[in-house]
């Protein structure tokens, strides 16, 4: 998969309005302020290809990029407080309106900073997935805030927290540093390429 090949599709704001799924999908999940679009940014090499905000909360659409054959899907950060009840339903709705259809999901990126435990919405993102038995892979972000150290400890507490076992990939990830990146890039191209 050649990365610089990415390319924007659309954005969409209610779940009736999304497209069928036709490519396997890669999709990234996470809280508000967890470094997502950041993180999109670096594993495609690509600076404002999904915007990154000051403000928590800010991707309040579904946004579709494709490459190479394969569909990027950045859903709405969950869990920011400062945002009316309609817009967080709104929000919810989108999420759940996307994984209750009938997608071709060949791996759910989840998104965790790694410098708090896990939030009690990070448990459920997690819970849900298992659940459901969609493949998945934890991304523990914003790793270059802590020590190598501190790192590997707060990876172990956090797999212990939801309950991971080995056949999860968990990738200690630093958007700052690319800490992470080429193995996230590689589990993408191996989930993307495998056979349904």
């Amino acid at each position: 998969m050649n990365i610089n090949n990415v390319v924007f599709e659309r954005s969409f704001g209610t779940s009736s309005q999304l497209p069928a799924s036709t490519l396997p999908e890669i999709a990234f999940a996470g809280r508000s302020n967890v470094g997502k679009s950041s993180l999109l940014n670096k594993l495609f090499n690509r600076k404002g290809l999904a915007k990154v905000s000051q403000t928590p909360g800010k991707t309040a659409t579904i946004n579709f990029f494709a490459c190479d054959g394969v569909r990027f899907v950045d859903l709405p950060g969950y869990g920011y407080a400062k945002v009316s009840k309609s817009e967080k339903e709104r929000w919810s709705e989108l999420i759940e309106g996307y994984f209750n259809q009938d997608r071709d999901l060949a791996l759910v990126v989840s998104l965790v900073d790694i410098r708090h435990a896990a939030s009690a919405l990070d448990e459920g993102m997690v819970g849900f997935l298992r659940e459901v038995g969609l493949p998945f892979a934890v991304a523990l972000t914003k790793a270059d805030k802590l020590s190598r150290q501190q790192q590997m400890k707060q990876r172990s507490a956090i797999m212990r927290q939801l309950g991971l076992a080995s056949d999860v990939p968990v990738v200690v990830c630093s958007s700052e540093k690319g800490t992470g990146i080429d193995e996230l890039r590689a589990l993408i191209a191996a989930a993307a390429t495998r056979e349904p």
